[in-house]
């Protein structure tokens, strides 16, 4: 390979890596910062269903339970009856259990 064939690959590889790099920003850019996280704290996060939920969600997800009527059991494995809460780790919306 003669050295200007070296420096033509050299030139496409760069450019194509400041392509992608400006690609990348491009589409993030606009994205809010509670889009990349769902959550900062704990008081950012809900239970993800109505009865019996077993996950978490951030409140702009929240389910609508208005006229949702459950029955008052504690299901295991869920967030009834304080088993666990909703918890912000590491920017996303996660149940928290009580260690039994």
């Amino acid at each position: 390979m003669r050295i200007s064939e070296k420096k033509l690959l050299f030139m496409v590889f760069f450019i194509l890596i400041v392509f992608f790099i400006g690609f990348f920003i491009w589409i993030n850019i606009d994205k809010p910062l509670e889009t990349l996280n769902e959550c900062v704290s704990d008081s950012d996060c809900v239970p993800a269903g109505c009865c019996h939920p077993n996950s978490c969600v951030s409140k702009n997800k929240a389910p609508n339970c208005e006229d949702i009527f459950c029955t008052l059991e504690c299901e295991p494995g869920t967030l009834d009856c304080g088993q666990g809460s909703c918890g912000c780790v590491n920017g996303k919306c996660q149940a928290v259990f009580n260690e039994k």
